[in-house]
């Protein structure tokens, strides 16, 4: 059983969802209803920008929009060309922000920066609404899916991927092509103390957290808004939603009966760092049951017990620090690894 962020008890929905797939869900609505709209990627920043490239931002022809392209008056400025048929109106275009001193001030960007953006015309056709909700069945499965638009004909297509790759744009042919994947997970397994704490600083830093925990009464207290919360065994809720190279799992119930069980199931996952918490005896001693539990040595090696850098943190919130800096500093490793296979890959 699952439930929401709220404590109301259903089939699992994600009440704070990331941008891309709120972006996509409004774009698979506007064109189920028959509306016209556009979808507008920033494909490069010049100097400060206050949003990365691959920022995404949609409106429709009714002035409704979501998602962001810098936070200022770029979006309403670019709102009232796409609605007035000024820009993009018929094929998608390449567009940017920031060309002169006026622009920048006008439209609130940092010093020296600017926005080079491209924006697709989307019209209510079966083959688009197929286009973007296949896009946005890959996002909510925690897959990567590669999209390519062609701006001179208009052509979209999709393809799967194994890992992430940057975010592409060629200025000659016209041709955009972007990854679409999971973002980052946090999937914790206990609702205690340092979980809201570890859930808050995650938030903070664009993760998508989940919380997993059998007891109920403990999910119902737990009060971090944005956070997934799952009323469910720790095997069976790490299989069916941490199963992925963006995922990291912790196991911080200090109870053996349910983070050995998650982690159990974790260790064997394709997820870039498992952790859990506990004192160094308690972790020997952990590592022993869950050898016995007919683990094999290599996948044991993988946990990451005591949890967290050694910084001497003591208090819950240090606690949260101590791991979230080790993950931080796992997955800014395990990314580095994965750019290299591409690449190698790329010159073969």
């Amino acid at each position: 059983m699952v439930v929401n962020c709220e404590g109301h008890f259903h089939g699992f929905t994600q009440k704070m969802q990331a941008v891309d797939d709120e972006v996509l869900g409004a774009i698979c609505r506007w064109l189920g209803d028959g509306r016209r709209c556009w979808l507008a990627t920033v494909i490069e920043t010049w100097g400060s920008s206050p949003r990365p490239v691959g920022s995404l931002f949609a409106c429709d022809e009714d002035g409704s929009i979501v998602g962001s392209l810098s936070g200022g008056c770029v979006e309403d400025d670019l709102l009232e060309k796409l609605t007035s048929g000024t820009l993009a109106s018929d094929r998608a275009q390449y567009f940017q922000y920031g060309v002169t001193a006026e622009d920048t001030e006008k439209f609130g960007l940092p010093c020296g920066g600017s926005l080079h953006i491209v924006i697709e015309p989307l019209a209510p056709e079966p083959e688009t609404l197929a286009h973007f909700t296949e896009l946005r069945d890959g996002l909510s499965a925690r897959r990567h899916t590669e999209r390519r638009v062609e701006l001179r004909t208009g052509r979209m297509s999709l393809r799967q991927l194994d890992a992430h790759v940057p975010l592409s744009w060629n200025a000659e042919s016209e041709t955009l092509v972007h990854t679409y994947g999971p973002q980052h997970q946090l999937f914790i397994i206990g609702a205690g103390m340092v979980s809201k704490y570890l859930a808050e600083l995650a938030l903070k830093l664009d993760y998508q957290v989940r919380v997993c925990d059998p007891r109920e009464h403990l999910l119902n207290e737990f009060g971090v808004p944005g956070v997934m919360l799952i009323n469910d065994m720790p095997d069976d809720a790490v299989r069916k939603f941490a199963d992925d190279p963006a995922s990291a799992i912790v196991a911080l119930t200090h109870d053996p009966r349910i983070d050995d069980m998650g982690l159990m199931e974790a260790l064997t996952t394709q997820a870039f760092y498992v952790g859990a918490m506990g004192s160094t005896r308690t972790s020997a001693s952990r590592r022993e049951r869950l050898l016995a539990l007919d683990l094999s040595a290599p996948e044991i090696d993988r946990l990451h017990a005591p949890i967290g850098l050694p910084i001497g943190s003591k208090t819950p919130p240090e606690i949260a620090i101590a791991i979230l800096a080790e993950i931080i500093a796992i997955r800014q490793h395990a990314l580095a690894e994965t750019q290299d296979s591409l690449a190698a890959a790329t010159a073969g």
